[in-house]
């Protein structure tokens, strides 16, 4: 009998002991799902930190926007607008700008388009129409004629490097092998002194441009 019943305790003990290796398991089963689902949120806040870092990076591609008076007389879409000037080398661009139709045709006269739609982060100071019109129209004539002179003044309206707004003050050398010297602040940027940046900040596939108000002329 005392041996009977030691083994019916060792069967009860045993059984007992299942039963709570079962328990363990579940909880553990338990656990390992809940730690799946605990970490299915964290994933989508990992995704919703990376939009918020998308949308801040946005913001701050966009917070460098074309400034100046000039600025609301470009087209708002089509190729002549920002969004379109950006898709397109300068020379190209150019001659999708209403403003800038005398310029174009300087640059093809002077055989310049290759030349600037080729060249890699430059920035252009580019006259309106108004600017040209400033000059005496025999003396226009005149340079429109002078292919040497007239890629000279050309090329001097050229910088070997993109010059973003916040680096634009100072003085720069250009294509032409001369200085130009910039100065002041967006509301009142100009260019030797006498030349005013009707429209800054402007982007083409390959250059910034910054719209002027008076042809610039070199020394030599």
């Amino acid at each position: 009998m005392s041996v009977a019943i030691r083994n019916r305790r060792t069967f009860t003990v045993l059984l007992a002991a299942g039963a709570l290796a079962a328990t363990l398991s579940a909880c553990s089963t338990a656990s390992d799902t809940g730690s799946s689902s605990a970490a299915a949120p964290m994933s989508g806040g990992s995704a919703s930190s990376a939009a918020m870092s998308g949308g801040t990076a946005s913001s701050a591609a966009t917070a460098e926007q074309p400034f100046g008076s000039a600025c609301a007389a470009v087209p708002k879409d089509g190729a002549g607008s920002f969004t379109g000037m950006a898709k397109d080398p300068v020379a190209t661009a150019a001659s999708n700008n209403p403003l800038l139709s005398t310029l174009v045709a300087a640059v093809k006269q002077a055989g310049l388009v290759d030349t600037l739609n080729s060249a890699q982060n430059i920035t252009v100071f580019a006259p309106t129409n108004d600017a040209f019109a400033k000059i005496p129209k025999a003396d226009l004539d005149a340079l429109l004629a002078d292919k040497g002179k007239l890629t000279k003044v050309l090329t001097y309206h050229v910088a070997p490097e993109r010059l973003a707004p916040n680096s634009l003050a100072g003085t720069h050398k250009t294509l032409e092998g001369g200085d130009l010297t910039t100065s002041g602040t967006r509301a009142s940027l100009t260019v030797n002194g006498n030349s005013k940046v009707l429209c800054g900040n402007v982007q083409t596939a390959n250059a910034t441009v910054y719209i002027v108000d008076t042809v610039l002329m070199p020394t030599s």
